[in-house]
């Protein structure tokens, strides 16, 4: 939506887009910092997401319930690939994130899941044979630039496990990417209120499924403190930010949403360093000066 363009677009109504999208980014960015804290309690990746996911679904189920009773059903066809999307988009993702997560700073963390919009443009380009502009690989390679430094730093300190960290959340960014091409269709066709609400029911279902194959049932009892900090991460760091963007993007448009995300990776550098006690040094701040610059070229380019 081009806000220059539509005469009766309110300042009020725009700032108040930008509002919701600022927040909705810091939100999902705190994802990162919640994750962390639950980890001192000795909770591994996969009860830390089963217990997310048990706590975001009966939330994300009811408005799949209304959804569902509003409008035709799916297709056979279509249910298939909800669920195929749900596995990809949220469920394996999610994994991948939190199994990073363990082994890398939240900083690092944020700034790799940043880059997802360069994956897809990439994947674009190698499956749909898309041409990638001058303006479109500037950006790239000041991005991944600004990766590379922060990657370095981090790697000094962390050795190989921020290797293994890395690549479990470049996996996670590659699989979120590998879901926004494959939505593409089916939210013209379904709406995206009804998508999401579908997908993270299914990927609710894959997580809690899991922690019940993988982990004894002994494991539901944690301290207070993990229900607590899985509750914040469901409702606050989940639910909350996936319906914010999606009103951010009605009222002041995706290409404005998405560079207000750019916000982010800085929220969570300092959150990092106000909750868990991350440094924060010159490498990093340029390193996330990098990447942010470079999201934002690509946001630039016109369609």
């Amino acid at each position: 939506m081009n806000v220059q363009s539509t005469p009766s677009f309110s300042r009020q109504h725009y700032l108040g887009g930008l509002l919701i999208a600022l927040t909705g980014a810091i939100l999902f960015s705190t994802k990162a910092i919640v994750a962390k804290l639950i980890y001192r309690y000795h909770v591994d990746a996969v009860t830390l997401i089963g217990f997310r996911m048990a706590f975001s679904f009966p939330l994300f189920a009811v408005i799949a319930v209304w959804q569902m009773s509003k409008s035709p059903p799916l297709v056979k066809s279509e249910r298939w690939r909800l669920i195929a999307l749900g596995l990809i988009g949220y469920y394996l993702s999610s994994f991948l994130d939190f199994l990073g997560l363990q082994y890398i700073t939240a900083g690092l963390e944020r700034l790799i899941l940043f880059l997802t919009p360069s994956f897809v443009l990439i994947m674009s380009a190698l499956f749909f044979k898309r041409k990638v502009s001058t303006l479109e690989l500037a950006a790239l390679l000041v991005s991944y630039f600004g990766i590379v430094l922060v990657f370095l730093h981090d790697l000094k300190f962390g050795g190989d496990k921020v290797l293994l960290g890395s690549a479990m959340v470049l996996g996670a960014a590659i699989s979120y990417a590998v879901y926004l091409i494959q939505s593409g269709q089916m939210v013209t066709k379904i709406g995206s209120l009804r998508l999401v609400s579908y997908a993270m029911c299914v990927s609710s279902a894959a997580c809690v499924g899991q922690f019940f194959l993988l982990r004894p049932v002994s494991m539901l009892i944690q301290p207070l403190e993990v229900y607590w900090l899985s509750l914040i991460n469901a409702v606050f760091c989940t639910v909350l930010p996936v319906f914010m963007t999606m009103i951010a993007v009605k009222r002041i448009g995706a290409a404005t949403a998405s560079q207000a995300g750019m916000i982010g990776p800085v929220s969570t550098l300092f959150l990092g360093a106000f909750f868990l006690n991350e440094a924060i040094t010159t490498w990093q701040l340029g390193g996330t000066a990098l990447v942010m610059g470079g999201m934002y070229l690509l946001s630039k380019k016109k369609s």
